[in-house]
């Protein structure tokens, strides 16, 4: 038998025994013979509770995450942000009857949002609390409603393809146009879409930016570098977040002319009058040069592979040698995290119509095929919000 036969005859028999571990286990775990043993053995007890309780999670979340929605939409958070309240305090702000309000509040303790203080004395739990500061978390929460009644009929989504829903018609540029996706990071437009046609979208990038530029400014050190070109910067809220820790550090911003003719003011006003701007489209222009680091922030993602693998060439002509690309966003495959990278932007991006999850290592397939080397991931404090990778012209 020859080296590759071999080698193939011994990769089908580990698959050959992988899959008879799992058609075993599958049975056993069916069979609520086993389930009842699983129960009532202490050595397997502890195991079989925690797989039923994290089942039965899955099975309701979707009223967990409508309860959290009516303690946002009903002002609970923002009231008991500012101090304890009673049960008919907070019906009274929401223009509701007490007892709807006892049966919101119970559900929004069950979740953590607020917790009992005293005798009908109402604060913020510990989601709660933390959750009343993070405005990005804030506007994902509002924007989500649109993304909620495409799942309503998660089937009927799948089969009528990608982007015939409502969240495809919350962006406002036209897939049918040929413009592809959000090519801005802080959302103030889109490859295609016009600066004051995209302010919703721009409200929920730019609220939620902090959060993902602090984890990348932790793990990044901008500090080695001489300039910094943000492409599809929008309004430049990243190249801001950057700039409060590295004010010397110079600066370029790549995005639509009209995204580039708004940014000025809100740079201006953030005292980043020196960031340098370059009008274009990242589709049909080749980047500007200059810069010794590009970063990429949440912008792969939404794009299918072939204007992701023109893009990642054009940042590597766009680089000196010895130059850094940074790829920043959330990523299939992430662990402890798999339902964000692979489940929540799997069917949100096929409800968007474009681009898809991808994880680390096909970031790094992809920037070695656009001709970068030593691609890497660089460890995140918080890789649920946002990875990092990066890789050397």
């Amino acid at each position: 038998m020859s080296e590759s036969g071999a080698q193939n005859s011994g990769q089908s028999g580990g698959q050959s025994l992988r899959l008879r571990w799992l058609l075993w286990r599958n049975h056993m775990l069916a069979s609520p013979a086993f389930q009842r043993f699983a129960m009532r053995n202490p050595l397997f007890r502890r195991t079989a509770r925690y797989h039923a309780n994290a089942m039965f999670a899955v099975i309701t979340g979707f009223v967990q995450t409508k309860a959290l929605t009516a303690a946002v939409d009903a002002g609970l958070i923002r009231q008991l942000s500012a101090g304890p309240a009673s049960t008919a305090a907070l019906a009274q702000a929401a223009g509701l009857d007490l007892a709807a309000m006892q049966r919101l509040l119970g559900a929004a303790k069950a979740i953590d949002v607020v917790e009992l203080a005293g005798p009908d004395l109402w604060v913020l739990g510990q989601r709660g609390a933390a959750l009343s500061t993070n405005q990005g978390a804030l506007a994902m929460i509002e924007h989500h409603k649109i993304f909620y009644d495409d799942l309503a009929d998660p089937i009927a989504m799948l089969k009528g393809g990608r982007g015939q829903g409502k969240l495809a018609a919350f962006w406002t540029y036209a897939p049918a146009a040929g413009q592809g996706r959000p090519a801005t990071d802080d959302g103030a437009s889109w490859q295609g879409g016009g600066d004051g046609a995209v302010a919703p979208y721009s409200a929920l990038m730019a609220a939620s930016q902090p959060m993902v530029a602090e984890q990348v400014l932790d793990a990044w050190d901008f500090g080695r570098h001489q300039c910094l070109m943000d492409v599809g910067g929008g309004h430049g809220a990243f190249l801001a977040e950057v700039a409060a820790r590295h004010p010397g550090l110079a600066m370029k911003l790549f995005d639509l002319p009209a995204v580039v003719e708004g940014a000025k003011a809100k740079l201006a006003a953030r005292g980043l009058s020196h960031v340098a701007l370059h009008g274009g489209s990242f589709r049909d222009d080749a980047l500007p040069q200059g810069a010794d680091v590009i970063s990429l922030v949440r912008i792969c993602h939404d794009h299918d592979d072939g204007v992701v693998r023109a893009l990642l060439k054009k940042a590597h002509a766009a680089l000196p040698p010895g130059g850094r690309l940074l790829i920043a966003e959330p990523m299939a495959g992430t662990p402890g995290a798999e339902v964000m990278g692979d489940a929540y932007f799997g069917l949100y991006l096929w409800a968007m119509g474009s681009g898809r999850p991808r994880t680390a290592a096909d970031y790094c397939a992809l920037l070695a095929e656009a001709g970068f080397a030593d691609a890497r991931e660089v460890a995140t404090a918080l890789p649920m919000v946002t990875r990092l990778v990066v890789a050397q012209r």
